[in-house]
């Protein structure tokens, strides 16, 4: 439900703040005080296209803000997860900035929004029924939408879209099998060559890291042992080696101490360097005895390497990639697999195929049902709206094949005069007419309605009297299930309203401007006797005024 609407430098209007209420409200004034300009700045907040014309003259910009109660409308908070533009717990707010060049932007909850995004957030929120092109029930999607919901059949709606993709998945499927069987069994005899060959090479990232260093060993065994043999004798075993003459030189030492003790500090240091040495030569005679240096093994390591680089090379990636290969690989056999045995997919298809028409042709009797029902309602609706011997009619064509939608395309028709054809809905000449239709739609299905804030532009064009009265009848009554605005200049419908606005225009430092007042009871006499009685107000206007409003009680 719209609960606050802020408008700020459009058209005529330079500032203006409304708190808006449940139930019906009429919005009255004199022509041309701009009563639409708040029809206008909501089609501008729900996204519909700007222009520079709109800003109010020698202003910078205008501002429009609509704060929405959403607590009601759980579909619409999805779709705010699902975009990203959550705001506070139960609000949306709509906010759009046009600026004198005629660029715009838009937000919601606060964050910059697509055009597209608030046209579609506006889908959930509110519908514009009049002379206007904003009229969701033009659009044939609206119009089975309305049909579902009015006959309750909107979640079998969605499970019987959900079926008819699964049935139309497996046939793709099945076509493409069908389509392409040698092109598939090449394709799966390849990728099982190559799982085999990738298998064969029992390659995985830490093995290869080891095999690559033990290769570097094996390959350079000969001078490694080389040097550790080396050592092993300049250390330990030649003539001149450093461990004989380092224990001959501590030796020495040892009989120096009984002469001068600060040999002691020297002493130390070499009997380190001597155990140090020691161990070196323990080791390097351990490192010979434990490199091996079959070169059988050398062979073997060098032609798994290449086996490796080859696959590598062959695959186009690093060695380190091809467990990545064969798990691709892998994946695209079982995904072959699934749909090898064709006649198991025809029967899987088949049967999907026919639950489908099952759910389809029980919701293509249950839309027909209540589709003479709503056309009935609708038709006797339009008798009292100044359209008599207008009909209505809701055309369910049937579709060869189906669609996600069912078995069946939808149109509304309607005759607007006796004796003329149905016809589409969307080619009534008259907006007149149109709007009145879509009252009468409206009220036929309000219970199951899911936009909670419908406005009426002159849905009062081309009637009055005893027609007039019944218009606001209806639109009090759709304010029982909605919340409802109309801009109108039938005093019989502005009396059954249930708040009543005031659209007039005054003149401020030589700029006009647009303002919009709540009236009160006494005022309301005041505005309703001047839409019965014109310029000259009389006591028997007010009086008649009164009564109007006493009887809408």
């Amino acid at each position: 439900m719209l609960k606050f609407l802020s408008i700020r430098d459009f058209i005529i209007v330079d500032s203006l703040e409304l708190g808006f209420a449940a139930g019906f409200t009429a919005l009255t004034g004199e022509t041309g005080a701009g009563k639409s300009i708040l029809i206008d700045a909501l089609s501008l907040a729900l996204g519909e296209r700007g222009d520079a014309g709109m800003v109010r003259t020698g202003c910078e910009r205008a501002e429009i803000s609509a704060d929405f109660d959403t607590s009601k409308l759980p579909v619409l908070q999805d779709w705010l997860r699902e975009q990203e533009l959550e705001g506070d717990a139960d609000i949306c707010l709509l906010r759009r900035v046009l600026d004198s060049t005629g660029r715009s932007r838009g937000f919601i909850n606060g964050s910059s929004a697509t055009l597209q995004q608030m046209r579609e957030a506006g889908e959930y929120l509110l519908d514009i029924h009049g002379q206007h092109a904003h009229q969701s029930l033009l659009r044939p999607d609206a119009q089975r939408n309305v049909l579902d919901g009015y006959a309750g059949l909107s979640d079998a709606a969605a499970t019987l879209a959900e079926l008819f993709r699964a049935w139309q998945t497996l046939l793709r499927r099945r076509t493409l099998l069908e389509q392409n069987a040698e092109a598939v069994a090449a394709e799966r005899e390849l990728l099982l060559f190559q799982r085999r060959e990738l298998e064969a090479l029992n390659f995985d990232s830490q093995a290869w890291v080891e095999l690559q260093a033990d290769h570097a060993r094996l390959s350079h065994a000969a001078a490694l042992l080389e040097t550790a043999q080396f050592g092993v004798e300049i250390l330990s075993e030649a003539d001149t080696a450093c461990l004989p003459q380092l224990h001959a030189l501590i030796t020495r030492l040892h009989a120096g101490l009984q002469f001068d003790p600060a040999l002691q500090d020297t002493l130390t240091m070499l009997q380190s360097a001597q155990n140090e040495i020691q161990e070196a030569v323990y080791a390097l005679r351990h490192y010979q005895q434990k490199l091996d240096a079959d070169p059988q093994i050398l062979r073997e390591q060098e032609q798994h390497i290449a086996a490796i680089v080859e696959a590598a090379r062959k695959y186009r990636v690093p060695p380190e990639q091809l467990p990545a290969v064969l798990q691709r690989i892998t994946a695209r056999l079982d995904e072959l697999g699934s749909d090898a045995d064709l006649a198991a997919l025809t029967q899987q298809e088949t049967a999907a195929h026919e639950k489908y028409l099952a759910a389809a042709k029980k919701m293509s009797a249950a839309r027909k049902k209540a589709a003479t029902k709503l056309s009935r309602e609708i038709t006797d609706a339009m008798q009292t709206l100044a359209m008599p011997g207008g009909s209505f009619a809701i055309a369910l064509t049937p579709l060869a094949e189906g669609s996600v939608h069912g078995l069946e395309a939808f149109e509304f028709q309607v005759a607007a005069n006796p004796g003329t054809p149905l016809r589409d809905l969307a080619k009534v000449a008259s907006g007149g007419e149109l709007s009145r239709i879509s009252l009468a739609i409206q009220v036929a299905t309000s219970q199951a309605a899911t936009v909670p804030t419908l406005i009426f532009d002159e849905v009062d064009s081309g009637i009055g009297g005893r027609v007039a009265e019944i218009v606001g009848t209806l639109l009090k009554r759709l304010g029982q299930h909605h919340q409802v605005m109309c801009v109108t200049h039938l005093p019989q419908v502005a009396a059954m309203a249930d708040t009543q606005w005031q659209v007039s225009k005054t003149t401020r430092d030589g700029m006009t401007c647009s303002t919009i007042a709540v009236l009160k009871q006494t005022e309301r006499v005041e505005e309703i006797a001047r839409m019965l009685g014109g310029v000259n107000i009389t006591a028997t206007t007010r009086k008649h005024a009164a009564e109007m409003l006493g009887l809408s009680v």
